[in-house]
Order: structure tokens, then C-alpha cells, then sequence
């Protein structure tokens, strides 16, 4: 969201690329699909999932491949990524090149997640273009990691005894993170708070709570702004 506010566009505009296909790039494509994205290509280590794929399918991509990659395009990465607004990488280093993101559009968003080396280096991605690049690590600018999100999305759904995580709750935790910084301060170096933030799990608990009420999902009813105040000072470490 952040990120897309940097380069002016519009979810419902842009074409992402998703390279890894196991858990994390499943849920990542779903979450995206509930935002309205729907221009989407997921590669696995054969190339591009596509409706029909004769071979290394399982029945997880078979379901993602009957609402991604409608024009059931070929290939491998590199053939897809080309006039790409966002990459998204959850598999392995070094796997995408400089020539691949100046073959993305303008202004293109790499978040390259893989661990303990990113698929691309961020001064390679800078270098060849990128405009917002965040990466799992924490030496480099705009971190992303899942200690953000999960630790207030589970306070706020057991402060209300939520039945189950749905949709509605995991987008609020997105939307709690990503109003944390302000227009001002944001930037290409500052679109995702740190993991460190002490802001950020209250803020999600309090979201995700408010919305498990609101989408009928929360067995018990709690002030939202007391979930904050409890998951705060869960967060104090002294």
C-alpha cells in the first residue's frame, strides 16, 4: 500500500510478479486478490502457473491458477516479469537480475524476501531502476517480516475469542501497519515500520479486534482501544 502510494498507483492498475509458490506466496496472492489485484502471474521453479500447466502442479496451484495469469502466459520469470509494476520474491537468492527490473515498468517495487540473501541485492535493484525495494533483512532499509503482523493479529482475535482469522481481519492488520507512517514522513527508505516499532502490534491487535466484531467472527464484545492499551504493555520489555 505504502509503496503504491510512492509511485502513484492504483492496486486494480498494476501487474505483480510473484515468484515461490509454497505457503507464504499462496497467502500473499490470496491477500492481494482481496484487495483487487487482478493482474497477477505466480512463477515456481518450472516458470509461470497458468490454468491447464501439464506439469509440477499440485491442487494449491491449481486453485491459484484458476484467478492468476488469465491469459495463461509462458515461461520462465524473466519472460513474465517484463512491464511489471511490483516483484514479489519468496523463494531463493539472486534470482532476479538486473536486466529483469529494467525490463519492469516505470517506477517498478521489488520486495525480495528470501533469506538469509535476497533474491536481488537492493543496490543492484536501485541501481537497474527499482524505486521501492524491501527485503527480510534488517541491515537493509524497509524490512519485511512477519513478526509486523502476526503477533497483533493473534492478541486482537483471542481478546475477542474469534471463531477464525478471516480475510477482513488479516486486511485490517495490513492497513494498522501501513497507517503507522504518517504522508510526510513517508519515502522509498521508510514504507513499512521497523519490527522493532512498539506501535505496530497494538495497532494491529486493536484493528483486528475491531473488525473480528465487525464481521461477526468475535464471540465476546471488548473496546478496541483496550486491546491497544493491553497488547502496549505486553510490549514493554523493562
Amino acid at each position: 500500500m505504502n509503496a503504491l502510494r510512492i509511485v502513484d498507483k492504483d492496486l486494480s492498475d498494476i501487474k505483480v510478479v510473484l515468484n515461490g509458490a509454497g505457503a507464504a506466496g499462496i497467502a500473499i496472492v490470496k491477500l492481494l486478490y482481496s484487495y483487487g489485484v487482478r493482474n497477477m502471474i505466480m512463477c515456481d521453479s518450472k516458470g509461470a502457473i497458468y490454468e491447464g500447466r501439464s506439469y509440477g502442479m499440485n491442487d494449491t496451484k491449481s486453485y491459484v491458477a484458476r484467478w492468476t495469469n488469465k491469459e495463461k502466459t509462458e515461461g520462465k520469470l524473466q519472460d513474465v516479469i517484463e512491464g511489471a509494476d511490483v516483484f514479489i520474491g519468496v523463494s531463493v537468492a539472486n534470482l532476479l537480475t538486473e536486466e529483469m527490473v529494467k525490463s519492469m515498468n516505470d517506477d517498478p517495487i521489488i520486495f525480495a524476501m528470501a533469506n538469509p540473501e535476497p533474491e536481488i541485492k537492493p543496490d543492484v535493484a536501485k541501481a537497474a531502476g527499482a524505486k521501492v525495494i524491501g527485503t527480510g533483512r534488517s541491515d537493509y532499509p524497509n524490512q519485511i517480516n512477519n513478526v509486523l503482523a502476526f503477533p497483533g493479529i493473534f492478541r486482537g482475535a483471542l481478546d475477542v475469542e474469534a471463531t477464525h482469522i478471516n480475510e477482513e481481519m488479516k486486511q485490517a492488520a495490513v492497513e494498522a501497519i501501513a497507517d503507522l507512517i504518517k504522508p510526510d514522513e513517508l519515502n522509498p527508505d521508510y514504507c513499512i515500520p521497523g519490527p522493532f516499532d512498539k506501535r505496530v502490534a497494538p495497532s494491529v491487535a486493536r484493528n483486528v479486534a475491531k473488525v473480528a466484531m465487525e464481521s461477526g467472527v468475535a464471540r465476546i464484545e471488548v473496546d478496541p482501544d483496550e486491546v491497544y492499551e493491553k497488547t502496549l504493555s505486553l510490549t514493554d520489555l523493562k
